[in-house]
C-alpha cells in the first residue's frame, strides 16, 4: 500500500498516511487519461460554427448567360464557390462535439492521473487548510511554504467560502471538490495539493 508523508500549511511534517493501492498506486494508463481528456476538451467546444452552401445561398437561380456562344466558361447559377457572394465547399454547420465515455474509463483515467502525481512526486497532502482570514497574501504564503512555484490544484472536500475568497486572485491556482475533480485538470497542473479530508472522500468516492 502506497504511502506519503503529510505535511502541514507551513510545509512541515505532519506524519506518514497511507492511500489506497486501488486509486494510487495503479500503473497509469495512458489510452485512458488521452481519451478522457480528450473528451473534456472536446465538450468545451461551442460547435456554433456556421457557413451557406450554394443551396444555402439566397438568389441565383437564374443561369447568368446561355450554354453556348459567348466564348465564357460554363456556368448555371452565380452562387456557385467560384462567385463573389456564392456558397462556401463543404460549409461547416452547428455539431455536437460531445464524445461519450464508459463510466469505468473515466473512473480508470481519474486512478490514472492520480497514481501518476504519486509516482513523480507532484502529490501534497496537507493535513488541514485553515486560514484566519479570508486574506490572498495568506494562501500566497501557503503556497510558497508548500514550495508551489508553477501552477498547482488545490482539491477539497467540499465548499470553503474563506479559502475560495482567499484564493481566487491567484493566476495559477485552480480549485476543485472531492465530486468534481477531473482527469484534464489533475494532469494540466503541475502539483496537485489535496488536504487528509479530501483524501478520504476521493477513496470512499472511487474505492
Amino acid at each position: 500500500m502506497p504511502t506519503i508523508q503529510m505535511v502541514n500549511m507551513q510545509g512541515k511534517a505532519a506524519g506518514q498516511l497511507e492511500l489506497s493501492e486501488d486509486i494510487f498506486g495503479i500503473e497509469p494508463n495512458v489510452a485512458a487519461m488521452h481519451l478522457v481528456v480528450r473528451s473534456i476538451l472536446a465538450a468545451k467546444r461551442q460547435g456554433t460554427q456556421s457557413a451557406l452552401t450554394r443551396g444555402m445561398v439566397r438568389g441565383g437561380g437564374r443561369k447568368i448567360y446561355r450554354q453556348k456562344g459567348t466564348g465564357n466558361a460554363r456556368h448555371h447559377g452565380n452562387r456557385a464557390p467560384q462567385f463573389r457572394h456564392g456558397g462556401v465547399v463543404f460549409a461547416p454547420q452547428p455539431r455536437d462535439y460531445v464524445v461519450n465515455v464508459p463510466r469505468k474509463v473515466r473512473r480508470l483515467a481519474l486512478k490514472s492521473a492520480l497514481s501518476s502525481k504519486l509516482k513523480d512526486g507532484s502529490l501534497i497532502v496537507v493535513d488541514e487548510i485553515a486560514l484566519k482570514e479570508a486574506k490572498t497574501k495568506l494562501a500566497v504564503n501557503m503556497l510558497k511554504d508548500l514550495g508551489i512555484e508553477k501552477s498547482a490544484l488545490l482539491v477539497l472536500p467540499g465548499r470553503d467560502e474563506m479559502l475560495q475568497r482567499a484564493t481566487r486572485n491567484i493566476q495559477n491556482l485552480s480549485g476543485a471538490y472531492v465530486n468534481t475533480i477531473n482527469v484534464y485538470d489533475v494532469l494540466r497542473a503541475d502539483k496537485l495539493i489535496v488536504t487528509k479530508a479530501a483524501i478520504s472522500g476521493i477513496q470512499e468516492v472511487y474505492a
